[in-house]
């Protein structure tokens, strides 16, 4: 892996830590509790400013992105705000019933984001060897 993506990559793992922790704990408790809202919000957080700093590197070093990636990882990102908007509407405003169901989302949208996580690790560490 090239060592100027070290720092965002450890920033971008932070983020896995905190939104799967979120998500497996919900579903684990098969009830949303404000915990996991914070861990939902601390994930995105995390995620936003690691690709921010990878968007930066990208641009001052004229590089071209790879579209696939930039696609799932800002489909990705979409889907949880959407999904940590409406973990905090749902634990706000929803129904114990509502709460109790809403594990079954969660791992949907964490096993979509998934995939541009693991793509992109695969992807720096092939840059690294040179294999890309």
């Amino acid at each position: 892996m090239p060592p100027e993506l070290i720092v965002p990559a450890l920033i971008m793992s932070l983020a896995f830590v905190c939104y799967t922790t979120g998500v497996w704990a919900e579903r684990m408790a098969r009830d949303l509790k404000s915990w996991h809202v914070v861990g939902f919000w601390l994930g995105i957080a995390v995620d936003s400013t690691a690709t921010h700093m990878m968007l930066r590197m990208l641009i001052a070093n004229g590089g071209v992105s790879d579209w696939a990636h930039t696609l799932t990882g800002g489909s990705a990102l979409g889907l949880m705000a959407i999904h940590a908007v409406w973990a905090t509407w749902t634990l706000l405003r929803g129904s114990e019933l509502a709460r109790r169901g809403f594990h079954r989302y969660s791992i949907a949208v964490w096993a979509i984001w998934l995939v541009p996580y693991i793509g992109g690790m695969v992807a720096g560490i092939a840059r690294g060897q040179g294999y890309s």
